[in-house]
């Protein structure tokens, strides 16, 4: 039976060791949309953190926008590790390593996810809608429902351009487009070594 969202206050968020904590609004849960990923790099980003291997299920993510969020504490612990100089930013919180979100690599393309284990409550998020590079017998892999994730991804975007909510991020200085955190982007060896 699917999961029902629940609630109607902000949701909070932290990272293994309680250093930092965040809370999504109620806005940014209702309008957000709950995946899991099987790719090789979401996949490669949790074993460089020392998460449990995901492989078979996915690394569950909620797709929202960054001013959805706001930093309760620990702002100074977020720092981003990148699988290859043009790969996504993965931000984690260097006090414990734990992975928190991703993003792209400018606040002016204003995309959010969440790495959904991170939340209080993940029964709040409602049920899984799209499951993305599921692996297909043979080679190759599918999607589910694939179009659903796009379409949210651009109109959450958009709408956030429009009205300026771009502008209010947690993870990049605005004037200047640098992330807030340092960027580590791994070699070419230690990106492979993930992959075996």
């Amino acid at each position: 039976m699917a999961r029902r969202r629940k609630g109607k206050g902000p949701l909070g968020l932290s990272c293994r060791c309680g250093g930092f904590h965040a809370t999504l609004s109620a806005d940014g849960l209702r309008a957000a949309t709950h995946v899991t990923c099987q790719c090789a790099d979401c996949r490669a980003a949790h074993l460089h953190f020392h998460q449990p291997d995901p492989a078979g299920e996915g690394v569950h993510v909620l797709q929202t926008t960054p001013d959805a969020l706001t930093i309760i504490s620990g702002a100074d612990k977020l720092a981003v590790m990148r699988l290859s100089p043009k790969g996504l930013f993965r931000w984690y919180a260097s006090c414990c390593n734990t992975p928190l979100f991703n993003t792209l690599a400018s606040p002016k393309l204003p995309f959010a996810g969440i790495v959904a284990d991170r939340f209080d409550d993940i029964n709040a998020l409602g049920p899984v809608v799209v499951r993305a590079h599921i692996p297909k017998q043979g080679g190759g892999y599918r999607h589910e429902h694939y179009a659903r994730a796009g379409w949210g991804i651009l109109s959450r975007m958009i709408a956030a351009r429009l009205s300026g909510r771009w502008r209010h991020s947690p993870f990049f200085d605005i004037e200047t487009g640098e992330p807030t955190g340092p960027v580590t982007v791994l070699t070419k060896e230690a990106r492979a070594a993930l992959s075996r």
